[in-house]
């Protein structure tokens, strides 16, 4: 009996001294999800994305670890069914799924004041009225760590958006800083965001790390809405397949070994599932089509990571099993939508009368299929000489091929743009037209005119043609046509030729999203997308390759 008490002891000593088993830690993330409550087409919509939440949740409860849901910014802008609220469908939804915390995304400012102005239009407007209204709606910290008043030269001071998060999950201690793009105040309308500036994202998450882990952080996850590209996922160490100089690397690069263990990004709607400077990455995508997961194992007694996994992004698909379980939307997160769908419906719905024969696409921007109906219908119904659009990025998505609705416009065209028409001389047209031909990637697409550029004798030259045949001389005036995020600076297409006090703005000019809308309904029949390629007759004709010392026009 002795001995038998002896080994029982023992045995109990033994076991409080071993280690006890690891608990998980399950950190979702989602990024520039723009409004996407319900499914369509890949996008599964926040109702699917809450299936997996909520089977990923059951597992860590069932296994006595935890989830944490965070989201890395453009949070709400992008559909018809968020935007008609201004985006506080949305963050019921949000509210109802259980989020963590989420950052700021430069889409979040598009709503401007509280009401149907899209900039401040009248005396008293606060033009980040609605972002204020959707933070305070949040019941979860909206995180900016790196936006400045530009008059207190500190972070902005808004009800429920701070730079940091500490929260305490089974014992852990886990921090969380939220930042956007140091480009972002260029990404949305200029009249919403005077006043602010982006700080440098590395030095911000240097500066409240370390102030997390001085306050027991044992983890720190940062959002934030700055993305890059992968293009592979089945190696998390192979970064052979990603764009190494894009921001979020170079962001995470800068870092001190050991502050952060995992960076959700976004922005570029481009996917990541890697190890950069020993942090994890991941981004999935946009509009709801995927989501991404890092699981972390952790030493309660120790608080000490043991290990951490990176999921590929993980495609949303109604239906499919998930941790063990069928992928069911949450209920609350289903009402919201189909509510905030049915409030829509009829203005979504709304047939154009016209028939598309084939899909138009955004493949070949700034020259797409899409890019050029939408810059020709703008043109041919005003009396200007050229229209000027943003495609890469003020398009959102292609049109199906079948009967057109006002939906499917509104999904590709979901910001309030005004259009605004101006004169400018031809030697400040070569100028934006070099500058575009210079940046290369990201070229402003354009109807009324032809653009040769060529780079002889490392001298940028640029010949313009415009419709009726004549060539645009430096002495000439030309008058334009584009819209108010353009108009204010957007992309900064325009930025180097702007007028002191800017370009005067009709806060009664339509929006060109009606515009293109009444040219289609006017049109009707149908059409077909190559009606609309220009790859015979180009546009623009560059060179391949452009030598980066090409000198641009004085």
């Amino acid at each position: 009996m002795k001995r038998t008490l002896t080994f029982f002891i023992a045995a109990l000593l033994l076991s409080a001294c071993a280690d006890p088993q690891p608990v998980t830690i399950t950190v979702i993330g989602v990024n520039d999800v723009h409004g996407q409550l319900i499914e369509s087409g890949r996008r599964g919509g926040l109702v699917t994305i809450s299936g997996y939440v909520n089977a990923a949740r059951a597992a860590r409860e069932g296994d006595g670890g935890s989830l944490l849901l965070i989201d890395a910014g453009d949070m709400w802008q992008g559909t018809l069914d968020s935007n008609l609220s201004e985006g506080a469908a949305m963050v019921d939804a949000y509210n109802a799924l259980g989020f963590t915390a989420a950052t700021i995304g430069n889409h979040e400012f598009d709503f401007g004041p509280v009401g149907p102005a899209a900039t401040p239009s009248e005396p008293g407007h606060d033009p980040r009225g609605a972002l204020k209204a959707r933070t305070a709606q949040a019941n979860f910290p909206v995180l900016a760590a790196n936006l400045v008043d530009t008059d207190s030269n500190e972070l902005v001071d808004w009800e429920n958006v701070q730079p940091t998060a500490l929260i305490d999950v089974q014992g852990i201690k886990i921090g969380i800083i939220g930042l956007m793009t140091e480009r972002a105040l260029q990404r949305t309308a200029a009249l919403n965001v005077g006043g602010l500036r982006v700080a440098p994202l590395a030095p911000a998450i240097v500066k409240y790390g370390t102030n997390l882990r001085a306050a027991g952080a044992d983890i720190i996850i940062v959002t934030a809405h700055a993305g890059g590209e992968c293009t592979e996922f089945t190696d998390p160490m192979d970064l052979s397949s990603c764009t190494q100089a894009d921001e979020i690397f170079r962001v995470a690069r800068d870092l001190p070994a050991g502050l952060v263990d995992i960076i959700i990004a976004g922005h570029v709607h481009q996917a990541i599932a890697h190890f950069v400077n020993d942090i994890a990455i991941t981004s999935s995508y946009s509009n709801t089509i995927a989501f991404g997961r890092v699981d972390f194992s952790v030493n309660p007694k120790t608080r000490e990571v043991l290990k951490r996994t990176i999921f590929p992004p993980h495609l949303a698909i109604p239906g499919e099993q998930y941790e063990g379980q069928i992928v069911t939307p949450d209920p609350a997160v289903l009402a919201i939508a189909e509510r905030a769908a049915q409030q829509a419906k009829e203005r979504r719905e709304s047939p154009l009368g016209i028939r598309l024969e084939t899909p138009f696409t955004l493949r070949g921007n700034p020259e797409s299929s899409l890019g050029n109906l939408f810059t020709d219908a703008l043109w041919q119904s005003l009396d200007v000489d050229i229209v000027i659009h943003n495609v890469s990025g003020g398009l959102r998505t292609g049109l199906t091929a079948g009967e057109l609705r006002f939906g499917d416009v509104y999904q590709l065209s979901p910001f309030e743009n005004r259009l605004v028409i101006f004169e400018m001389s031809g030697a400040d047209l070569r100028k934006v037209v070099a500058e575009q031909a210079h940046l290369g990637r990201r070229s402003m697409g354009f109807s009324g005119m032809v653009v040769e550029t060529d780079c002889s004798n490392l001298d940028m030259d640029v010949r313009m043609v415009l419709a009726n045949g004549n060539d645009v001389a430096d002495d000439d005036t030309v008058r334009v046509a584009v819209n108010d995020y353009i108009a204010t600076g957007g992309d900064d297409i325009l930025t180097n030729v702007m007028p002191d006090g800017g370009y005067a703005i009709d806060q009664s000019a339509p929006l060109t999203r009606d515009v293109f809308v009444d040219w289609l309904t006017a049109k009707g029949g149908s059409i077909h997308a190559d009606d609309y390629q220009s790859y015979e007759t180009p546009k623009w004709t560059r060179p391949d390759v452009l030598d980066p010392a090409c000198r641009l026009p004085n």
